[in-house]
């Protein structure tokens, strides 16, 4: 019983359509609503429909003509990738290195004309920053070798 209520009540309900107004006020701003009561003075909008057309659907097969790789050359290719970025990865890390002795070696320099702590750090800037570029590196060089089958 409950069942037929149910499948009454779908098919009894209509689709909803709300009436929109364009309210301007005294100052000239425009205000939108969908309440009769609020729309005293305002101008009805007439709305086209919502367009309900079903979303497109891509094709699940591939085209006879779709280039692809066989799982050995797939295989091949990524070990190639993969040793290639892992040396990279290897230059990167003795960039690295040699970037922190340099900004070390320039914080323990004291130059005369660096008499409080922002004119050392302006000139240890560039440094620093060379630091964090090649941590940056050696991270997305990381995850790129963990995405590779």
């Amino acid at each position: 019983m409950r069942t037929w209520l149910l499948i009454i009540a779908v098919f009894a309900a209509s689709p909803v359509a709300a009436e929109m107004w364009k309210c301007i006020d005294s100052d000239g701003n425009s205000r939108y609503t969908n309440v009769r009561a609020d729309a005293k003075g305002c101008t009805s909008l007439n709305l086209d429909p919502i367009n309900t057309a079903p979303a497109f659907k891509a094709p699940q097969s591939k085209p006879a003509n779709f280039p692809s790789v066989d799982n050995d050359t797939q295989k091949q290719r990524d070990a190639s990738r993969r040793r290639i970025l892992e040396q990279e990865l290897a230059q990167e890390q003795l960039q690295l290195e040699t970037a922190k002795k340099q900004l070390g070696e320039q914080r323990e320099i004291r130059l005369g004309s660096e008499k409080n702590a922002e004119r050392m750090e302006e000139r240890i800037k560039p440094f620093a920053d060379r630091v964090k570029l090649h941590e940056s590196n050696i991270e997305n060089i990381r995850k790129e070798i963990s995405g590779i089958r």
